[in-house]
């Protein structure tokens, strides 16, 4: 697909996931919204490699914040991994689709949502693929929330120590958190400086520019290092009413206006 075509299906999915969310009336926008570019490029742009016989990605995807994970459900639709019924029922009747993923869903790699433990489980698989000489990538994805974890720290040092090259990890840097902005809550900036400080090739983009990160995720899948890629986002990305909202963390209750203002922003 052109990279024109991707923004358009990124739209379309965040427009889709939040008649889910009028439906279901939970789930966490804001945090889905932000990362929804980052997941359209890894899976069509062909990081994510895709066995359609078996409809069976070949290469793992880890959503380290859980709450967020619904943000692949209509990914995984159109792939015809999850069922356009389970889709359907979702928020209707009783669905295997849930707010936070986890393993009984098909496509879901992994149970998160206690933050601070997806890197850590990423380098667990990577090494198992690396001595087994099986040719899968795995990616991991964590909010910046996640670096106030001190497992995740732990985890970086390891992947870099064992230079696990078939591992990446994306950071969603949206600047927020439920409590609000981290360099209020406790600052972690220059986060750039402190990663790379560790040893580990990183990489920062504009995490809702497509091209950047697609043309970023291919120097990473080339290299021989284990690498960092830290996307730069606005939490609620595409809804004035919610974007660079703490409180949009979670779901709120939205008038009429509110809903009609987001439908037609979100086209």
């Amino acid at each position: 697909m052109q990279v024109n075509d991707l923004v358009n299906l990124a739209k379309k999915y965040r427009r889709e996931i939040f008649e889910k969310f009028l439906e279901t009336k939970q789930g966490h926008p804001g945090s889905i919204f932000s990362m929804m570019d980052i997941a359209v490029s890894l899976y069509y742009g062909g990081f994510l490699r895709f066995d359609k016989s078996n409809k069976k990605f070949l290469d793992k995807i880890l959503i380290s914040k859980g709450h967020a994970t619904s943000a692949l459900y209509p990914i995984l639709r159109d792939f015809g991994v999850i069922s356009k019924n389970e889709w359907n029922k979702w928020g209707k009747s009783s669905s295997q689709l849930r707010i936070f993923g986890n393993t009984s869903i098909p496509g879901i790699d992994i149970t998160s949502g206690s933050l601070g433990h997806c890197i850590g489980a990423g380098a667990g698989m990577a090494i198992s693929y690396k001595n087994s000489n099986q040719d899968k990538k795995v990616y991991v994805v964590i909010s910046e929330g996640e670096l106030y974890e001190g497992s995740t720290w732990e985890a970086l040092l390891f992947a870099k120590h064992r230079e696990l090259a078939n591992l990446t990890v994306i950071i969603d840097i949206n600047s927020l958190i439920i409590l609000g902005n981290t360099s209020d809550c406790l600052n972690l900036d220059p986060i750039k400086q402190k990663i790379s400080g560790l040893g580990v090739e990183t990489y920062e983009v504009d995490g809702h520019d497509i091209n950047q990160l697609i043309n970023t995720l291919q120097i990473t899948d080339d290299s021989k290092k284990f690498t960092c890629i830290l996307a730069n986002t606005v939490k609620g990305k595409g809804s004035s009413i919610m974007e660079n909202k703490k409180n949009w963390h979670y779901w709120n209750p939205m008038n009429k206006n509110e809903i009609s203002i987001t439908r037609k922003e979100l086209k």
